[in-house]
């Protein structure tokens, strides 16, 4: 018996070791936060995983949302910027906003081999072992049901999945649903019966109309409308972003799907008598990506969103949130067939939906559709501070922000009911004019009393309508590249992430805001314009950042920016040319190097052309520019004929553009 003791003695620990896995920094969910969280961590020198359930990095990035939705690219920076700089490569520009699913992934992957980031596959939580308010490790199982579990141990997590699964698995308070307006002193939170994407006066909710005996349709709930601004627990609808192709060449035929059923889809014919349309794009958001492809969001009353139909998937175990996963899957396969095959719908609609079909070059893995749900909203931490509409609006700012947003304040519809006899959708808000605002870094942090080493920057701490503006996917990048930064400082100094330096993360995401040591960019905004002469309005909303100057035609006038050089060098220089109604059809510029002075003049149709979902920054071209002050771009109204506007000025170092 001794002798069988030393050799088991001797073989189990081997075996604990082929079964676990030791990291500084372990990431849970391998969307693009998650993909950027795990880069930004290996920059910093520390061993990380990246734990995908799936099988594709990139998240909603990756799987069809490629008409990214920013509000202002000043937002959107260090890694998160970088993203869409390489997908400009891809495209030959310098940026591009408006992409193909499988571009983006091979970014994501890219970010991964670049750094030699591990990633495990097809692996998802079963449970979290902590010891007081320290996370050790999480036990993972095999995604598809199949035998086997992996043990991971780590200094420090991150939970950047859609859900929080790694959050609430620690024990980390959240919540769920939409609070009252009272809870947070809010007024578009809760319960609220706008005019977007509504149903008009007269449409029947009943199967026989004008008979309620006769049940509802398809989809329609038969709870009472609440009292507005009320708070629940229902969530916003999801849906997924649709990748389509209308390129003969690329393009598989949608056909009719599994378990089709036509009656979910006769409300929007019931809509469609009511309202008749002449473009599919009134009833399916279609923007247009390169090479012939679309990016489908929800459009209208019925469409692509499934109302209702996902009350159960934050706190669902995964069996029930693949049950709803599919149900979506079908309702939106079927709705595309429906439009384009059911002999009730508008003959000219039908036409139009049957030049499109799954593309061949998209998703090959899961027979061309996106395996990634749009997710919109989940689990939302209840952390160290809550981020809400005051901050939104600028009423309450916060002095420890580690990334900021800038979108609309938006929510999709939550329910559809029945109101005064006739159908009608409930939840929507999309209240615009938000400006850039700092998102706290007390948002991505637990209570020190639940966990001190975890952050969460996807299901962050908000209230329901402020996540609405947070929630886009360029700030998750954003706020997941300040997570791994903060994870990695608490990790050298000792320390919990609650009392991580701000004010040192701050500067060290400023001074290096890609991580790897490269010179950082310089910004020059017209706030900070050195030179302002003759007559110019500052105009809050529109350009990049919180203003631009805009001239009417008044003459002499001019605005100069002027860099202040650390490091000299060779810098490609960009001018950010905001939309403008009523624009000059040419504006000049001068550049200045320090040495001589050269005219670089811009033509608003050619940069009208090549736009995409906001302004555009222009090359100026590269320059050698020596340290100090004294070389500076500047724009004046010479020759112009018409509105001209001074917004921004880059000056991106050579080293960076590799």
């Amino acid at each position: 018996m001794k002798y069988i003791f030393i050799y088991l003695a001797l073989i189990i620990p081997a075996w604990v070791r082929a079964n676990r896995i030791d990291v500084d920094i372990c990431v849970y969910g391998g969307t693009s936060a998650g993909v950027i969280a795990a880069y930004t961590a290996a920059l910093h020198k520390k061993t990380v995983v990246l734990i995908e359930p799936g099988h594709r990095l990139g998240g909603l990035s990756s799987g069809g949302l490629g008409f990214t939705d920013i509000g202002n690219k000043y937002v959107v920076t260090g890694l998160a910027r970088d993203f869409y700089r390489r997908i400009g490569k891809h495209y030959g520009r310098f940026e591009q906003w408006i992409f193909e699913p499988k571009v983006a992934h091979a970014v994501f992957l890219g970010y991964i081999k670049r750094a030699g980031c591990r990633v495990l596959y097809g692996k998802r939580l079963n449970r979290v072992d902590k010891a007081g308010t320290v996370i050790r490790s999480v036990l993972l199982e095999n995604s598809d049901g199949s035998a086997g579990s992996l043990q991971v141990n780590a200094r420090q997590f991150i939970d950047c999945s859609y859900e929080g699964d790694l959050m609430a698995g620690a024990g980390v308070s959240y919540t769920t649903g939409r609070e009252s307006n009272d809870r947070y002193k809010e007024t578009v939170n809760g319960v609220q019966l706008k005019e977007k994407h509504q149903f008009p006066d007269g449409v029947d909710p009943y199967k026989i109309p004008g008979r309620p005996e006769s049940g509802l349709l398809w989809g329609i709930s038969n709870e009472p409308l609440k009292e507005a601004g009320s708070g629940d627990k229902k969530i916003q609808a999801y849906n997924f972003r649709i990748c389509l192709s209308n390129d003969p060449e690329n393009r598989l035929p949608i056909g009719r799907p599994v378990n089709y059923d036509s009656a979910k889809y006769g409300l929007l014919l019931r809509y469609l008598s009511v309202r008749p349309v002449k473009q599919l794009g009134q009833i399916l958001k279609m923007d247009r990506m390169p090479n012939r492809k679309t990016d489908i969001n929800n459009q209208g009353p019925f469409s692509t969103d499934m109302i209702g139909m996902n009350y159960d998937y934050p706190d669902g175990d995964y069996a029930t949130r693949e049950r709803i996963f599919q149900k979506h899957v079908g309702y939106t396969k079927g709705l595309l067939y429906f439009i384009g095959n059911d002999p009730r719908m508008p003959l000219h609609l039908r036409k139009q939906m049957l030049q499109w079909g799954y593309p061949k070059d998209e998703y090959p893995e899961t027979q061309h559709w996106t395996p990634q749900l749009y997710v919109r909203e989940a689990r939302r931490m209840e952390g160290a501070y809550v981020m809400t509409q005051a901050n939104c609006q600028a009423k309450e700012v916060v002095e420890d922000g580690i990334g900021m947003a800038a979108y609309t304040m938006d929510s999709h519809n939550t329910e559809r009911i029945v109101v005064n006899g006739m159908v009608k959708n409930e939840g929507d808000v999309q209240l615009k004019g938000v400006q850039p605002y700092p998102v706290s870094y007390r948002a991505i942090t637990p209570n020190k009393k639940e966990c001190t080493n975890l952050l969460v920057p996807v299901c962050l701490s908000a209230s329901h309508i402020a996540y609405g503006s947070i929630r886009m996917e360029p700030v998750f990048m954003v706020l997941a590249q300040s997570a791994a930064t903060a994870a990695s400082m608490a990790i050298d100094e000792k320390r919990s992430v609650q009392i991580v330096n701000v004010g040192a993360l701050q500067q060290q995401l400023r001074a290096d805001p890609l991580a790897d040591g490269s010179t950082a960019e310089i910004l020059i905004d017209d706030v900070d314009a050195q030179i302002i002469t003759g007559q110019w309005e500052r105009k809050g909303a529109g350009g990049y950042g919180p203003s631009f100057l805009l001239n009417r035609t008044a003459p002499a006038a001019r605005v100069r920016f002027e860099p202040d050089i650390k490091k000299p060098g060779s810098y490609e220089i960009y001018f950010y040319y905001p939309g403008l109604r009523n624009a000059s059809d040419v504006l000049q510029i001068k550049v200045y190097d320090g040495k001589r002075p050269v005219l670089k003049t811009i033509r608003s149709a050619e940069v009208k052309a090549a736009g995409q979902t906001s302004g555009e920054w222009v090359a100026l071209g590269e320059y050698i520019l020596n340290k100090g002050r004294k070389a500076y771009v500047e724009l004046s109204n010479q020759n112009t004929h018409g509105a001209i506007a001074a917004d921004a000025v880059l000056f991106v170092p050579v080293d960076q553009r590799q």
